[in-house]
């Protein structure tokens, strides 16, 4: 399946000198994306930590991965390196930096990791200046419309069908499970993503010993998807301290499991500041309809402000709004740290509009301000044409991101 990551780091190689990190959840699609860019190259080699003999090769050194990949002799072009899951390397940071700083005018590296490999701290030096990262998310309404990579933040809107739509709300963004849109299939390949990233990933790569009570907070985490994060009950349902609490969701989002997004709090009065809510990068495990919703549109979003920024557009960063009276606004993005789009999800059209996005528009001087209604049918018109409140169809909305 063509990916609009594959262009992006094609693009990568062409113009920066610097590693390509690709980031992402298991299964994602980074091992198939390498592999395609590598396979661009007549002169390519492709490293797995996970296979033995290449394990061994990668512990050696990297003169030793240099001499295996052909970069001791001269070549018309730079071969491409593609390190896969070298993160689990006790010294994987210490290993890329030598082997950049002596083999960068010599080859193009490609760097893949299931967990967050800008935080992830297993020892060595600093890798500052020598990778720029790219974060891979599942698959979007947009990305099926197109692969071309983005020039601009929005984009005109696209018609997907209602079909394809409601598939990607069913079997999720992961390319397996959405291509065969197969709901046995669907239901064996989450129990085996869950069972590696419990049983192999985490218990081999974090400190957590409790994998039994790490699973409960894991079903606990889906059934309350975009709740607030209230620790103090959780700690109580599991029998553990707050602190035990605060480590394992941290894990679980170094390993995307879930992730955060935290209240916006500056220019608000009385605003909610400290509880963060919690989404799944798989949505399609939540049972809720309601929820498994507002997830869909949230993982949407995290999409586009990790792309935007990873591509250099500018700063953007993603939020929710609510104060100490109780108006909320779903999610709320950030640009180059001024307000800039507000977002409230809902099932249906037929609802009248949220007062909360009046408010919080005129308070905040927020450009733009949608309802995303799931249920209302495509439309053709540019939703970022308008500047007031309005309901938009999700499916014309999410067309215009990434």
């Amino acid at each position: 399946m063509d990916r609009i990551y594959t262009s992006l780091v094609k693009h990568h190689l062409a113009d920066y000198r610097q590693m390509a990190f690709i980031a992402g959840p298991r299964q994602v699609g980074k091992t198939t994306c390498s592999k395609i860019i590598a396979a661009t190259s007549s002169v390519h080699a492709y490293l797995n930590w996970d296979h033995p003999a290449q394990r061994k090769l990668i512990i050696q050194g990297a003169d030793r991965v240099a001499e295996y990949c052909n970069l001791m002799s001269i070549t018309k072009i730079k071969p491409i390196v593609v390190f896969d899951e070298i993160h689990k390397y006790r010294k994987w940071k210490l290993f890329l930096k030598g082997f950049f700083d002596v083999y960068e005018d010599r080859s193009h590296v490609i760097v893949t990791g299931s967990t967050k490999l800008d935080i992830y701290r297993r020892g060595g030096d600093s890798l500052m200046g020598r990778y720029f990262l790219y974060r891979m998310h599942p698959l979007s309404v947009a990305e099926l419309l197109t692969t071309a990579l983005r020039k601009k933040e929005i984009v005109a809107p696209q018609a997907i069908s209602r079909h394809q739509l409601n598939r990607l709300i069913t079997f999720g963004g992961f390319p397996e499970p959405y291509t065969k849109a197969d709901p046995h299939f669907s239901k064996n390949w989450q129990r085996l993503r869950k069972q590696q990233l419990l049983k192999e990933d985490i218990r081999e790569l974090s400190q957590v010993q409790d994998i039994s009570s790490l699973e409960f907070l894991m079903d606990i985490l889906i059934e309350e998807s975009g709740c607030q994060l209230n620790v103090a009950n959780i700690a109580n349902h599991l029998n553990v301290a707050e602190s035990t609490v605060h480590r394992w969701v941290k894990t679980l989002q170094s390993f995307y499991f879930c992730y955060s997004i935290k209240p916006w709090f500056k220019n608000i009065r009385r605003a909610i500041r400290k509880m963060p809510k919690i989404y799944l990068w798989d949505w399609s495990i939540i049972t809720d309809q309601g929820r498994l919703n507002e997830n869909f549109v949230a993982s949407h979003l995290l999409k586009a402000v990790h792309y935007w920024t990873d591509t250099g557009l500018g700063d953007y960063d993603l939020y929710y709004l609510r104060d100490k009276e109780k108006r909320e606004v779903d999610f709320f993005i950030i640009k180059n740290k001024k307000p800039w789009m507000l977002i409230e999800v809902k099932k249906s059209h037929h609802n009248g509009i949220s007062k909360n996005l009046y408010y919080y528009q005129k308070e905040l001087h927020v450009p733009y301000a949608f309802q995303v209604a799931i249920d209302m049918d495509y439309i053709p018109l540019d939703c970022f044409s308008y500047h007031k409140p309005i309901i938009v169809p999700a499916i014309t909305f999410l067309s215009q991101l990434v």
